[in-house]
């Protein structure tokens, strides 16, 4: 990892997440119901959600298909200069996939894959979204108004992948990206085991964990916010009823230090909620906070229960038994 150089400020913010869902109705009924996601757009089996205090036409795409998983994760750039340099940069070192037209909600878009081949896209134009009548606030720096179902979320806040060489995603990630790492897990030998990494003041825009697995690029949680711990509980309360798979929480994170809950959504993907942002990050020159693995237990949780076992081990797609092999990746 390049530690000298000039960084990089061209990647403004995470843009959209792209779930794969074999469950729609489902995994659209747990974020519209539950957590008051609002629908803005249908297009084939794609259905494009936000929160409501967001700006952009989505936050969430979320598409029928086989299995679930990621189908790719989308960053805005600062400028479409910006976007120019760092579609340069990729494609200097190999892992570019080419130009998009665009989708519902943005402009042309350049595809890309992490080391491990996690699916992302960098793109500058957006649309903004049309509120529809009646749902207008008297708030001018929101753009509806708080919606009366579920607990309404805010906003997207980050993601987490899982890797086999997270060293190598990290470095992807700072290097080409121009991310900064917040902070790291590390063995007994000073290699990366985990990585917390931002574009903002947020203690990580996108962490990055072991894949136990013999695949590669799946998925472990996207995270939406909330402002209150007590979100959580509330939350919680209606997945309970509900019949939804609570993993984890409500808890609170020793690295970032928000407070957390884990639930597996109906089509298998696993969704963290946080009731406060923890951390903010304003110094220019932080220095990464290492963590010995020996000191894991605090680092995922400083207060509540330890994680489960499923927290290490469970991402998606789900492996599955091949004839011949130890894991494949499902089709």
């Amino acid at each position: 990892m390049n530690t000298l150089s000039e960084p990089i400020f061209d990647v403004a913010q995470l843009a959209h997440v792209e779930l794969l869902t074999p469950d729609l109705d489902g995994t659209l009924r747990f974020f519209m119901d539950l957590m008051g996601m609002q629908e803005t757009e249908r297009r084939g089996k794609s259905v494009y959600l936000r929160g409501y205090e967001e700006q952009y036409h989505h936050s969430l795409k979320v598409t029928e298909a086989q299995h679930a998983g990621l189908g790719h994760v989308a960053w805005r750039t600062r400028s479409p200069q910006a976007l120019e340099r760092r579609v340069a940069a990729v494609e200097a070192i190999g892992l570019g996939r080419g130009w998009i037209d665009g989708d519902a909600g943005h402009g042309r878009a350049f595809r890309f894959a992490t080391p491990e081949g996690h699916p992302m896209e960098l793109l500058w134009d957006v649309d903004y979204v049309s509120i529809p009548p009646g749902q207008a606030t008297k708030l001018l720096n929101r753009p509806q108004r708080r919606p009366l179902n579920g607990i309404p979320v805010r906003r997207i806040d980050h993601l987490n992948l899982m890797a086999a060489n997270t060293g190598a995603c990290r470095d992807f990630m700072v290097d080409v990206l121009g991310f900064r790492e917040r902070e790291r897990v590390v063995g007994d030998n000073g290699s990366a085991i985990a990585s917390w990494l931002s574009v903002t003041n947020l203690s990580h825009d996108i962490a990055i964990v072991p894949e136990p697995t013999e695949m590669r690029g799946r998925f472990h949680h996207v995270c939406f916010h909330y402002i209150s711990v007590q979100h959580l509980f509330d939350l919680a309360e209606l997945a309970r009823e509900a019949g939804i798979s609570i993993e984890h929480g409500p808890g609170r994170h020793g690295i970032g230090g928000a407070t957390f809950l884990y639930m597996l959504e109906p089509g298998g993907n696993r969704i963290e909620v946080m009731g406060d942002p923890g951390y903010m990050i304003f110094d220019p020159a932080w220095k990464t906070v290492v963590w010995e693995a020996s000191k894991i237990a605090d680092a995922v949780v400083w207060s509540g229960s330890p994680v489960p076992d499923s927290f290490w081990v469970y991402g998606t797609p789900v492996p599955r038994p091949v004839e011949g092999t130890t894991i494949a990746a499902v089709a």
